[in-house]
């Protein structure tokens, strides 16, 4: 059996309590060395085999999986965040539906949400958004040319750009000619819950000169729109006690 399990943002203590319980019965635990915590290995309580992902191919690692199920020992593959976030878990589950062999996942928390937790913040203010947008600029891996940057931020929505703190001046610049003010609000999140974590708040003007300025080229997450500085946004329906739900009557009503 194998288990794909998210580690969270950071901070050992975040992942969930499923993901701690099935890294302390794994016989094997092969773990995204470059952006999981170590700290989380200390859950494991049966003196596992342990292998650092970074340094392996995609065979090396299903193999590993491969041979680990066939001895019948338990494996964990300890993913960043949360495993469908960039995870690259899709192909490394296609091999494993080839061999008829077993999986199963279990979702950490995602940087994104590690970050707005540091800053208190809510993605979804009524009368600001109620959409978050969750992407990143194009690399190594393409972007299809429909979810451009400047197309997203033609929405004004908030959100989270990810795998792009090396390229925040064209970032910026192409999220203002999509739409934003340059005076839009943006925060950059380096490492977010790790215990070297910082924040940086900024605007889309300044975010290039704030990236250079203290060194962030990279783990860092870029979080953009109005919600951040969380002003003039409106009272939720949910508590006014004018608005009726199925478990309260209004006040006055």
């Amino acid at each position: 059996m194998i288990d794909f399990v998210g580690a969270g943002p950071g901070a050992a203590d975040l992942i969930t309590v499923r993901g701690m319980k099935l890294i302390e019965e794994a016989d094997v635990i092969i773990y995204t060395g470059s952006l999981v915590s170590p700290k989380l290995l200390e859950y494991a309580k049966n003196d596992p085999e342990i292998y650092n992902s970074a340094t392996m191919t995609l065979e090396e690692v299903t193999e590993t999986m491969l041979k680990a199920d066939a001895a019948g020992k338990k494996v964990v593959r300890l993913h960043t965040g949360d495993q469908s976030i960039y995870g690259a878990i899709r192909e490394q589950m296609d091999i494993l539906d080839k061999q008829g062999v077993k999986y199963a996942s279990t979702p950490g928390v995602s940087a994104c949400f590690g970050a707005a937790a540091a800053l208190d913040l809510e993605y979804t203010l009524p009368g600001v958004t109620q959409t978050l947008i969750i992407t990143r600029m194009e690399g190594v891996t393409e972007v299809p040319e429909s979810e451009s940057i400047e197309k997203l931020a033609s929405c004004g929505a908030s959100m989270a750009i990810y795998l792009s703190a090396g390229m925040t001046d064209e970032l910026s610049k192409r999220l203002i000619a999509g739409g934003y003010s340059p005076d839009t609000p943006a925060a950059l999140v380096y490492k977010a819950t790790h215990p070297d974590e910082k924040i940086f708040i900024c605007t889309l003007r300044t975010l290039a000169g704030v990236a250079k300025d203290n060194g962030i080229t990279r783990t860092a997450l870029i979080l953009v729109g109005d919600v951040i500085t969380h002003g003039h946004f409106d009272r939720s329906k949910l508590y006014d006690p004018s608005f009726e739900t199925m478990y309260r009557k209004p006040e006055n009503g």
